[in-house]
């Protein structure tokens, strides 16, 4: 029996490094920093100086009132799907909506209304909150905006995996398009935590990296001898996956085709990485994919930069890759646009995407001295040029042992090759 097979047909992205998906690839090719310091008043009260933030005007997307009405993730997700959509060249009509649907990915939900809520009522003993609190802050709200925007009837769901959450939203979101449940899905996933509490909290975890004293920007360095940890972002990344005949029968752009998911759990530890799992999760992927390891001509992965994890994880790449893992470039782009834990997997497919599209290897920024022990062949400090791979892999494994791995294929080689 034949897979219905799924294509990518739209991407947006908010980020700290660029608005918009074109400049996140020119962002990417001339890896240009997006961590800087903090507000004094921040850092004083959260003990993190370093974070990756996006500039942000609300007035420059949403009316007041509108705004008022959203915390800050759901604002991410609806401009990242509207860019989405409208690279997708995907304006739904009332006949297809209850054939389209959203899949979203968010680890925290609406942090900043959550935490004025406990201000005004633990600082300031004053317990009467706004009647939109509940519905602002709760962890699917991003993902029920953008059905409420497009009106879209179709398949929804909501995951909150931590660091795998928008990933996991959009491998799910693949199997629902191949089981023919649905025609096409909005997914991806929005995070917006840096509120001083939420910073506070991580910094309590001992995970996260002090500003570098030379360079702010600097502060973040996967892989490097000198990492000392991870540095907390924001934004969101949308994409529209879609059946690929349907796709192919309106003319539309085709980012490239989603045709691997490894899902795999550790069930070791609850915050400590696994390499098994991890290794599993990958193989999976590849299987899923019906390609070899050889197939895939870049890794984006998970890379946060703590001393334990790059290891594992550098350990896992060179296991499931076997005789094929001194070739494959690796590279994080968390040291550009930070960790964005739930939305991290989205936003890191993204970068994924640009070997396939503009024939560029992302870089790992500020990797000057790379630790022996994470021997993979890194993108170090700047990008590459290459010819477009064939496929692409990306990462993202989870607080709580959830691991998840997409792969996908450029387009052009891929429709030569039909799977049944």
């Amino acid at each position: 029996m034949s897979r219905r097979r799924v294509a990518i047909t739209g991407c947006g992205v908010v980020s700290a490094i660029a608005l918009g998906f074109p400049e996140f690839r020119r962002a990417l090719a001339q890896a240009r920093p997006g961590i800087s310091s903090l507000p004094q008043e921040t850092i004083r009260r959260a003990g993190v100086a370093v974070a990756a933030q996006v500039a942000w005007d609300a007035g420059a997307h949403f009316k007041p009132a509108e705004a008022a009405q959203l915390d800050r993730v759901s604002q991410f997700s609806l401009v990242a799907a509207h860019e989405a959509l409208a690279c997708a060249r995907l304006a739904p009509e009332a006949a297809d909506r209850d054939r389209i649907g959203v899949y979203w990915g968010t680890g925290m939900g609406g942090t900043h209304t959550l935490e004025a809520a406990y201000a005004q009522v633990y600082g300031r003993d004053d317990y009467r909150l706004r009647p939109l609190t509940v519905v602002m802050a709760m962890v699917n709200a991003a993902g029920a905006n953008v059905a409420l925007r497009w009106n879209l009837r179709g398949p929804f769901a909501n995951f909150a995996t931590a660091c795998s959450s928008s990933a996991m939203a959009i491998g799910e979101a693949m199997r629902v398009i191949e089981a023919g449940r649905a025609d096409a899905i909005v997914a991806g996933g929005a995070e917006a935590l840096l509120t001083p509490g939420t910073l506070a909290a991580w910094h309590a975890v001992r995970t996260l990296a002090p500003a570098d004293r030379a360079d702010p920007a600097a502060s973040c360095r996967p892989f490097d001898r000198r990492r000392s940890g991870l540095v907390l972002g924001e934004g969101a990344a949308a994409f529209v996956l879609e059946e690929e005949e349907r796709a192919r029968a309106r003319a539309a752009p085709i980012l490239g085709l989603l045709t691997g998911y490894g899902n795999t759990c550790d069930a070791v530890h609850i915050s400590r990485p696994d390499r098994d799992g991890q290794v599993r999760a990958m193989r999976a992927a590849l299987e899923d994919a019906r390609l070899a390891s050889e197939a895939i001509g870049y890794l984006n992965a998970h890379g946060t930069a703590t001393v334990v994890g790059d290891v594992v994880e550098c350990e896992a790449i060179r296991i499931a890759f076997g005789a094929a893992a001194d070739a494959v470039p690796v590279s994080s782009t968390k040291a550009l646009h930070g960790h964005l834990l739930g939305a991290a997997g989205a936003l890191e497919l993204a970068a994924a995407l640009v070997p396939l599209l503009d024939g560029v290897l992302p870089p790992t920024a500020f990797l000057e001295e790379p630790d022996p022990a994470c021997a993979v062949r890194h993108v170090a400090r700047s990008a590459e040029r290459v010819a477009p791979p064939r496929a692409v892999m990306s990462n993202s494994f989870a607080f709580g042992g959830s691991n998840v791995v997409l792969v996908v294929e450029r387009a052009e080689e891929e429709t030569v090759r039909r799977r049944s």
